[in-house]
C-alpha cells in the first residue's frame, strides 16, 4: 500500500479544524468509533440471548485479556510499520470480522462461540488499533495544532457515545442483533477510504534513526528505557496513572452503587452521567475553539487537583441536582486535564516513539485503572460510599501534585 507522504514544510498552514487533511482524519476516527458503539450494543444483545447473563459477562468482557497483554507490542507494530498503514489493517480486520458474525447470525443461530471469538479477535486487534490510533495527529498536522485535534477527537468521542448507543438499538430493534453487526462492520468500513485519502507527514530524518534498533523486543525496550529517562514523560505517565486510578472507580462502580444508596434510581444516574459527558464535551469545545491553552503542565495539574476534590465531593451531596452540577464540573476538569495530557504526550514525544508511548499510556488507563472497580465496590460495600470516594480522590490528587511538583512536567508547555 503506498503512503501518501507530505514533509512539515509542505503542510498546509491552515488551523486544525479548517485543514481538510484534518477533517478526513477526523471524519474516519468519529465513523470508526460510532461503530465501535454500535458494536458493543449488538454484542451485548446477542450474547444475551444465545447464553445466560453470566455467560453474557464473560463474553463482554473477554476482549480486555488480549488487549492489555498484547498492547505494548502494539505500540512497537505502529512504530514499525507507520500507524496510518496500521490503523487501515486495524479497521479492515475489524469490519470484516463483524461482517462475518453478522452473516452467520442472519443465517443460523451458532450460539455463543462465534460472540466469544469476535471478542476475541476484536480485543487482540484493538491492542494494536489504539497506539496506531495515538501516533496518528502528529503526522496529520503540524505541532502547533496539536492540542486543537486533542479537542475535536474528544468531540468525536462525545459524538460516537451520544450516536452510537441508539443506533446500535435502532439497528437491533429493526433487523436483531445480525443487522445491528453488519450496521457496525458499515461504520467501520467508512473509515478506511477515508484514511487512504489522509496525507502524512513525513518523519524528520533525526526522528527515523534508530527507531528499529533490533527486533520488536528491543524496540519495546528501547521505548520503554525512552520514556523512562524523559523529564517530561516520565512523571507525566504516572500522573496519568494516578489520576486514572482514582478517577475511574468513583465514575464507574462507585456511583451505581451511590445512586442506590441515596435512592436517586437509574434515572438520576443517568441525568448525573450526562452531567460529566456534558462537562468533557465542553472541555473538548473549549480546545478545538483556542487551539492552545498556555502553561499547559500547570493546568493538568491543577485539573486534576480540582477534580480529585469534585470528585470526593460528590459523594455528600444533598440531591440529584447537586450531583449533576458536581458531576458537569467534574466532566470539565477531566475533559481539560485530559486534553492537556494528551496534546503533551503528542508534542513531547518523538514522532518514532509515539506509538509505543501511547501504548504505555493505554495500558494504564485500560488495562490497570480498571482493575479499581472491583477494589471500590468491595470497599464501598465493607467502608461505604463517602470514604471510598475520598481515598479515590486523595489517589487521584496525587496525579495533579506530581504534575504540579516536578519542574519540568509544571512548566511544560504546547507549542505555539
Amino acid at each position: 500500500m503506498t503512503t501518501a507522504l507530505i514533509t512539515p514544510a509542505e503542510a498546509p498552514g491552515l488551523p486544525a479544524h479548517r485543514d481538510g487533511n484534518v477533517l478526513r482524519w477526523l471524519g474516519a476516527y468519529a465513523s470508526s468509533m460510532v461503530g465501535d458503539s454500535v458494536y458493543y450494543i449488538a454484542l451485548s444483545w446477542a450474547a444475551v440471548q444465545e447464553g445466560s447473563p453470566a455467560q453474557a459477562g464473560v463474553v463482554m468482557t473477554i476482549s480486555a485479556v488480549p488487549r492489555a497483554l498484547l498492547m505494548l507490542g502494539g505500540g512497537v507494530i505502529a512504530d514499525r510499520f507507520g500507524p496510518r498503514r496500521v490503523v487501515i489493517g486495524s479497521d479492515a480486520v475489524r469490519c470484516a470480522a463483524v461482517l462475518a458474525v453478522a452473516a452467520l447470525l442472519f443465517l443460523t443461530s451458532p450460539g455463543l462461540w462465534p460472540l466469544a471469538l469476535l471478542a476475541v479477535v476484536f480485543g487482540t486487534v484493538d491492542a494494536v488499533f489504539m497506539p496506531a490510533v495515538g501516533a496518528l495527529p502528529a503526522r496529520v498536522t503540524s505541532r502547533d495544532q496539536l492540542a486543537r485535534v486533542q479537542g475535536m477527537r474528544g468531540l468525536a468521542i462525545r459524538f460516537a457515545l451520544v450516536v452510537g448507543a441508539p443506533l446500535g438499538g435502532l439497528g437491533v430493534a429493526v433487523g436483531g442483533a445480525a443487522a445491528a453487526f453488519g450496521l457496525a462492520g458499515l461504520l467501520i468500513a467508512v473509515s478506511v477510504p477515508l484514511l487512504i485519502s489522509v496525507r502524512m507527514q513525513e518523519l524528520p530524518a533525526d526522528d527515523k534513526a534508530g527507531a528499529h534498533p533490533t527486533s520488536p523486543l528491543g524496540d519495546l525496550g528501547d521505548g520503554l528505557r525512552y520514556i523512562r529517562g524523559h523529564r517530561v514523560l516520565a512523571p507525566l505517565m504516572l500522573a496519568i496513572a494516578l489520576g486514572d486510578l482514582g478517577f475511574v472507580g468513583p465514575l464507574n462502580v462507585g456511583l451505581t452503587l451511590l445512586a442506590d444508596e441515596r435512592g436517586w434510581g437509574a434515572s438520576g444516574m443517568g441525568w448525573v452521567l450526562s452531567g460529566f459527558g456534558t462537562g468533557a464535551g465542553a472541555a473538548a469545545l473549549l480546545l478545538t475553539v483556542r487551539g492552545r491553552l498556555p502553561h499547559a503542565g500547570q493546568v493538568a495539574g491543577y485539573a486534576i487537583l480540582a477534580g480529585s476534590v469534585a470528585i470526593g465531593a460528590l459523594a455528600f451531596v444533598p440531591s440529584v441536582l447537586a450531583a449533576v452540577g458536581v458531576a458537569l464540573l467534574i466532566g470539565l476538569l477531566a475533559g481539560l486535564s485530559g486534553a492537556m495530557c494528551g496534546a503533551l504526550l503528542q508534542t513531547q514525544a518523538d514522532p518514532a516513539y509515539l506509538g509505543r508511548v501511547t501504548a504505555v499510556s493505554g495500558l494504564v488507563s485500560l488495562g490497570f485503572a480498571p482493575l479499581s472497580m472491583p477494589l471500590s465496590a468491595a470497599a464501598i460495600g465493607a467502608w461505604g460510599t463517602g470514604p471510598v470516594f475520598v481515598v479515590s480522590a486523595v489517589v487521584c490528587g496525587l496525579g495533579g501534585a506530581i504534575a504540579l511538583c516536578v519542574r519540568d512536567l509544571r512548566r511544560a508547555e504546547l507549542p505555539g
